[in-house]
């Protein structure tokens, strides 16, 4: 079983997505899909398989960044391991309209 627990599309991205259950307080890997490269974060909160994990601190009203392109902005600070969802995203889509 591979030893990374999230995967990160670009180098730019704001999050990585989940690949099994991320329990709050694990130290869990991730892998960057463009050269294989890795990192490590502290979740800060559980992190359900499918899910967003912040790889940086993200202030309110910053864009975040998936797959190198905005997906949404932060309507609250977000910390650096933390779950992001809609309860701290608010969606490109509906930014848009």
């Amino acid at each position: 079983m591979a030893d990374h627990k999230f995967l990160i599309h670009e180098k730019n991205d704001s999050v990585g997505v989940a690949i099994i259950n991320i329990n709050e307080g694990d130290i869990a890997k991730g892998i960057f899909l463009t050269d294989n490269g890795s990192i490590e974060i502290t979740a800060a909160a559980s992190i359900p398989l499918g899910h967003k994990i912040a790889l940086h601190p993200i202030k309110a009203g910053e864009f975040v960044i998936e797959y190198g392109e905005k997906i949404g902005r932060a309507f609250k600070d977000i910390a650096k391991g933390d779950l992001v969802h809609t309860h701290n995203l608010k969606s490109i889509h509906w930014i848009k309209k």
